[in-house]
């Protein structure tokens, strides 16, 4: 899709006109008059979150299509984020291959930058909407959409406006490659597979990438990722990943995901009945892979440091036994009372590792980690938990500007008694009341008394029913929250 800031729309095209709905009165009227709108669009149309209105043959002859799109009472760019991609793919067919977004409407009181940063809304949603979730189909009709996409401003602003528009598609290339490996199967994408992902992007986008195979994780004593691959056929990795800009650095950020690829509970082994999501449990270490790549394609002024362990949880005669005894990279023990809670142990020794190799000003992990978060928050934000209000603050801020919103939840000492172990330092699961606190409590063992350190729990937003296909997929949550965050430092 190429995108284009022009000063006139002279030619004829698709017109996508944004309205919201508290300002639909006046706004009709002037379109009306500038667009020749018929006067019964009054009746039919009236704004709210992703309603359409498709208009052929306007009197003024300037657009052969008008399409109204509503965004709902109060203007975010996370909804004309949405609304667009959504109008874009299910209406793609009837777009044709001239579009124009008229953003006039909603932008008569914004500021030059808050015009920007719709504008990055418009084209990261437009180009999310052309992900093709089919990629093992014999055959697969290609998709039409449009080949141009237009925006209407000044000459003054076409700098800061074609700015916005190449920093909305790049954020976009690198979601669709995140929703690509946690879409893959999980015969095709294991633990091998995603760190040779980590290592061409590292190769394409100029950053760091360091892959430890099972001889190096085993001489360094990574001891959770190796229990829980012990029932696995395919190795482990432990992958580091490392951005640095050429300038000063504001920070220096440390990003730990989850790489399960491919989730059965081991010998505590999970129902059969959809098991077949799990191959969404690498879903944290994806993110982190896209934050770090985002960050070197867009020079963000801030030093980043990833590291994601990654393994499967196999069910075999050499799988790890719920009881066992296990010692971490950071020297406690573990007691794995449920093999099934297997994330957090192998989080242990990624946490551990940062820390005491990176010691980083900040640390935020990522993890599908626990089926309570989502009985507790639903499948509308991540649990964030963390010892820093300021971090709590700056990522609720990013969460709300990005739609990826977070909830923070305690971390209080009380919960310390639940995962007590009389045998070991620290047993893996604390039964089943606030059992994501009690993981957040389990992983926080393991950060060595950092000072800034968020674990966010996204079991619940990234793999979703979501409008885009028809079973669950991946939504890319985390890389448009990391970025902000990172973009913000």
């Amino acid at each position: 899709m190429n995108f284009q800031v022009i000063e006139k729309a002279n030619t004829k095209h698709t017109l996508i006109i944004p309205l919201i709905a508290k300002d639909l009165a006046p706004n009709l009227t002037k379109l009306t008059t500038q667009f020749g709108l018929p006067s019964a669009v009054a009746q039919d149309f009236k704004a709210s979150t992703d309603e359409t209105l498709l208009i052929y043959n306007s009197q003024v002859g300037l657009s052969e299509k008008i399409i109204l799109l509503g965004l709902g009472d109060n203007f975010k760019t996370e909804t004309l984020r949405n609304a667009l991609r959504l109008l874009f793919h299910k209406q793609k067919e009837k777009l044709g291959e001239e579009v124009i977004i008229h953003l006039d409407c909603i932008l008569e009181k914004m500021e030059e930058q808050e015009a920007a940063l719709a504008v990055e809304a418009c084209a990261n949603g437009a180009e999310l909407a052309t992900y093709q979730i089919a990629k093992f189909k014999i055959e697969e009709k290609p998709t039409k959409f449009p080949q141009n996409v237009a925006f209407v401003f000044p000459k003054q602003l076409h700098d800061l406006i074609q700015k916005a528009i190449a920093k909305g598609t790049i954020l976009a290339s690198t979601q669709q490659r995140v929703f690509d490996l946690v879409n893959l199967p999980p015969n095709v994408l294991n633990s091998l597979k995603l760190a040779e992902f980590a290592q061409e992007a590292g190769k394409a986008y100029s950053f760091k990438v360091e892959v430890l195979h099972l001889k190096e994780i085993k001489a360094i004593g990574l001891g959770g990722l190796l229990a829980i691959n012990q029932g696995s056929e395919t190795p482990p990795t432990f992958i580091i990943m490392e951005y640095k800009p050429k300038n000063q650095a504001t920070k220096k950020v440390g990003l730990v995901g989850k790489g399960v690829t491919f989730d059965t509970g081991g010998i505590s082994i999970k129902s059969s009945d959809g098991m077949w999501q799990m191959k969404c449990d690498m879903a944290g270490a994806a993110a982190v892979i896209g934050a770090i790549e985002i960050a070197a394609r867009l020079a963000l002024p801030v030093h980043v440091i990833g590291v994601v362990p990654a393994t499967d949880n196999m069910l075999s005669g050499k799988a790890i036994y719920p009881g066992s005894i296990v010692k971490t990279y950071s020297g406690l023990s573990v007691e794995i009372e449920d093999t099934d809670a297997e994330g957090r142990v192998i989080l242990a020794d990624g946490l551990a590792y940062i820390k005491k190799n990176f010691e980083p000003d900040i640390i935020i992990d990522l993890a599908t980690l626990t089926g309570s978060c989502i009985v507790a928050l639903g499948y509308h934000a991540s649990g964030m938990f963390t010892n820093n209000d300021e971090l709590a603050i700056q990522l609720s801020r990013a969460g709300e500007q990005t739609g990826e919103r977070v909830w923070r939840l305690p971390l209080w000492e009380d919960y310390d008694k639940q995962i007590k172990s009389d045998m070991a330092d620290v047993k893996n699961l604390g039964g089943r009341p606030a059992g994501a606190i009690t993981a957040a409590k389990f992983l926080e063992k393991f950060i060595d008394k950092h000072p800034a350190w968020v674990h966010l729990d996204i079991a619940g937003v990234a793999f979703t029913d979501n409008p885009y296909s028809s079973a669950r997929s991946a939504t890319g949550y985390g890389v448009g929250l990391l970025t902000n965050f990172l973009s913000q430092l």
